[in-house]
């Protein structure tokens, strides 16, 4: 991971330079900022690998300065370090684009191995593709996972990094009935806690966006009493 740009956002200095020296320590590029107005500016004119952001920042709160970094379609790696712990605040900040959220206080040494997994999660090929396979046509969509978005009728729209990991953990086992834990396991991780609501929400966000109907999909399909099932070329509704 040496040699990785890491941006610290955080307004409390100790433990902004506890992280800044223990990631420079481990080889990492750091940049800090003190406040949510100038982790934003950082982040959208560095594109750093990995943004590690607070939530209760002055300035710009971590919240509205994480929206606005997945409505620019920055894809860096955010991990979200914040004191609120409480389920509602982790499910936003997935639901905002977070891909890890850790509750303070904190190990170091854990913080750097979410973000070792992380970083090799977000340089491999999706699950299921070939290494090259950018773009897979799904019914009349295509996903363009080097751009994070759909295309169809003409129309692009973005993805959250969180919708591209289930959609390629759906690929990667096309056809297969999947349990909603083993799903929240694969793209959430035991070590968050999330509920069966979570990806209910991030599923219906896929539906809108792949399925010429919403409210009669042919891709991804409700197994009652177990969870779902992912297939490329459809079924008919019904």
């Amino acid at each position: 991971m040496s040699g990785l740009r890491v941006l610290v956002v955080e307004d409390e200095e100790p433990i902004r330079m506890a992280l800044v020296d223990a990631l420079e320590h481990e080889g990492y590029v750091v940049t800090q900022a003190a406040d949510g107005a100038r982790g934003l500016e950082l982040a959208l004119r560095e594109a750093p690998d990995i943004v590690l952001l607070d939530l209760m920042l002055p300035k710009r709160d971590g919240f509205s300065v994480l929206r606005a970094l997945r409505e620019d379609r920055l894809q860096s790696v955010v991990i979200v370090l914040s004191a609120r712990g409480e389920e509602w605040d982790r499910v936003q900040g997935f639901e905002y684009g977070a891909d890890d959220y850790v509750v303070k206080p904190f190990s170091i040494r854990e913080l750097l191995g979410r973000m070792r997994a992380l970083s090799r999660r977000a340089e491999g090929s999706a699950p299921g593709l070939s290494g090259d396979a950018r773009r897979v046509r799904i019914g009349d969509a295509v996903v363009d996972f080097a751009a994070y978005c759909v295309e169809r009728g003409g129309a692009r729209e973005g993805l959250s990094r969180r919708e591209m990991e289930l959609l390629r953990h759906f690929l990667a086992h096309e056809g297969e009935a999947l349990e909603r834990g083993d799903i929240l396991d694969a793209v959430w991780g035991r070590d968050e806690d999330p509920t069966t609501r979570t990806i209910d929400m991030h599923v219906l966000k896929l539906r809108r966006k792949l399925e010429p109907d919403p409210e009669r999909p042919r891709h991804l399909l409700t197994v009652h009493g177990k969870g779902y099932r992912f297939t490329r070329r459809g079924e008919e509704p019904r």
